[in-house]
């Protein structure tokens, strides 16, 4: 067990981003992400300086098995250096592999709190912490390192938009230690990202978009309404 408990740790918060998949020909694109699950209200007021939103679907390939995963997230970035906004991420790994991993779901909710983008390459590092985890599988349901307050954080990659552009892509979440990252702001302060876009997976149903600056209304901001995946 305590073997199966270390290969989990290794699989799953190294191996598992480090497998890269083929990239597919891009779903038609939403107008907009699909709404956060129990999001509440954010309210800020003057210029923020990046947003990236998303949501869908994505496919994670490891070891010839593809696992299904769902996501949802609304990050913008302040010129102050405060960030604010929600996510979703679900990893449904089915049955698991005998002898690797153990099957079930993993999946979080968390809180964002920072944010940091790459507009000329549509790339964007969201970072935040842990607000509930709803997990099933195992390892992610009882490592110490993914549970509530803890550090979470995952890239996206927007490719544009139409039916020519090649898929969006989506990491899974990482936690503290995964490559060697302890904080969410080391993470969007590192802004890691490898050749040919290795640890992210296509998305296959749904988009992201990482926008450039504009200025928040004094209104309620990135109020959404209640809507499961």
């Amino acid at each position: 067990m305590h073997r199966q408990a270390n290969m989990l740790s290794i699989l799953l918060l190294f191996a598992l981003f480090l497998t890269s998949c083929e990239p597919v020909t891009a779903p038609e694109v939403q107008s907009a992400p699909p709404s956060l699950s129990q999001s509440a209200p954010l309210h800020a007021t003057g210029a923020a300086t990046a947003k990236a939103t998303g949501g869908g679907q994505y496919e994670l390939e490891l070891l010839e098995e593809v696992f299904p995963g769902k996501f949802s997230f609304s990050a913008l970035q302040f010129a102050d250096g405060r960030a604010k906004g929600q996510f979703r991420y679900e990893l449904d790994l089915l049955d698991g592999i005998p002898d690797v991993i153990d099957g079930g779901v993993a999946a979080f909710h968390g809180r964002v709190t920072c944010l940091s983008v790459d507009l000329e390459n549509g790339r964007a590092w969201v970072g935040g912490v842990v607000t509930k985890n709803a997990s099933t599988q195992p390892f992610y349901r009882d490592d110490a390192t993914t549970q509530v307050g803890k550090d979470i954080w995952f890239r996206v990659l927007d490719n544009g938009q139409g039916g020519q552009a090649e898929a969006d892509r989506t990491t899974f979440v990482g936690f503290e230690g995964g490559a060697g990252i302890i904080t969410s702001q080391e993470y969007c302060d590192e802004q890691p990202w490898p050749e040919d876009n290795a640890r992210t997976h296509p998305v296959t149903q749904g988009n992201v978009q990482v926008h450039e600056s504009y200025t928040l209304p004094r209104a309620s901001l990135l109020s959404r309404t209640r809507k499961e995946y």
